[in-house]
Order: C-alpha cells, then sequence, then structure tokens
C-alpha cells in the first residue's frame, strides 16, 4: 500500500509493530534520515525528513517490510575505503606517505575525477584522498580525536607509531580507556585512530 502526499505535506515515519503512522513534519527542511533501534517494548523509530522544491506531482511513501528488527542481507563485504578532503594534495601526500608510511594504489583513477586525488593502501582497504574545499571548520575540533569524526586504523604497534609521531612533532592523545590506542590528526584535521591489534 503507498500513501500520496502533495509535495507541501510532511513526512516523519514512525513504526510501531508493523504499524506506518504518517504525522506532519516541514517537508522544506533538509533530506535527513534518523533511525534509533531500542529493545524491549519500547518502539522502533523511523523518521525521514525530505527537501522538497517539487512544483507538481506527489510523494509515494511505501509501506512494504518497515520491521527494523528484520535481517537486512545484501552482501555487506567490508569498508572499501573512506574519503578523506584535504586542501593540498602534495601536503596531504607528504604526511600519509612520509610519515605514516601509506602507499599509493596506483591502479585506481586518480585522472578519472574532476579533482585531484590519490588511493592510499591501508591493508586491502584504501583511504581516498580528495583535494576539495572542507566544509569542517578547522579550529575548535575537540582535541582528542575520538570525540569527533574519525577514521580508525588496526595497527600491530602503538608504541612504534608513537615514536615516528614524536619524531615528527606530530601532537597525539592516548586513548581515554587505557587500551592500546593513539589518535592524531593530519594537516586538513581530520582525525584518525590508530588502535593496536595482536598480530
Amino acid at each position: 500500500m503507498a500513501s500520496f502526499l502533495s509535495p507541501s505535506a510532511t513526512i516523519p515515519l514512525q513504526h510501531r509493530a508493523g504499524q506506518l503512522d504518517v504525522k506532519p513534519i516541514s517537508a522544506k527542511s533538509r533530506s535527513h534520515f534518523y533511525h534509533t533501534s531500542v529493545d524491549g517494548d519500547r518502539c522502533n523509530k523511523l523518521c525521514f525528513k525530505a527537501k522538497t522544491n517539487l512544483s507538481a506531482g506527489a510523494i509515494v511513501v511505501e509501506n512494504g517490510s518497515t520491521n527494523l528488527n528484520e535481517k537486512i542481507d545484501y552482501g555487506v563485504a567490508g569498508v572499501h575505503h573512506v574519503g578523506v578532503l584535504c586542501e593540498n594534495l602534495d601536503r596531504s601526500l607528504e604526511f600519509y606517505q612520509g610519515i605514516l608510511g601509506l602507499q599509493i594504489n596506483e591502479a585506481r583513477p586518480h585522472d578519472k575525477l574532476p579533482y585531484r586525488g590519490a588511493w592510499l593502501w591501508v591493508g586491502s582497504e584504501m583511504i581516498h584522498l580528495m583535494e576539495l574545499s572542507n566544509p569542517d571548520p578547522l579550529t575548535g575540533r575537540p582535541e582528542h580525536g575520538g570525540r569527533d569524526r574519525h577514521t580508525c586504523i588496526a595497527i600491530w604497534d602503538v608504541s612504534k607509531l608513537k615514536a615516528i609521531l614524536d619524531k615528527a612533532g606530530i601532537p597525539y592523545t592516548l586513548s581515554k580507556s587505557g587500551r592500546p590506542a593513539i589518535f592524531t590528526r593530519d594537516p586538513d584535521a581530520n582525525a584518525l585512530e590508530f588502535t593496536q591489534v595482536d598480530n
């Protein structure tokens, strides 16, 4: 069954035990997707706000399988890469290659994109450095990268990386939980975590 809402209508969806309730929210708000899964007899909540600039037509909301506790399986194999924005690719490569020792994946398409970039191997996954404007502020970020958006890289020896960062004069913080992990930032204030794993 589908519900048809006019473009000026509003769309939140709330799922309670297989029912779909449509309640008003401004459809002019930016696109957001909120999903909170709560165990027990409390509800699972799915809320979708859509930005609509349509002059005619309708929005269709399908009431299909909305049970958030159902297993969703479409073949997730792992993380392929993480995109990291940088102001200056050469400066970023000095950090990621020169200090962290990551190698460029030459098989990836550097020249097919409308901006400069580089793909760096991190085990069998990659970091994609993209020379693009960063909408995030460079100042006012938490000192400890674990309290900010961050990419976590598994390594064998945190103490060796600590010595490398000390020698390069790059600031870092240690894990607040006491586990063997170190947090630092790249030249564009992107937070990186390095957590020690058994080899």
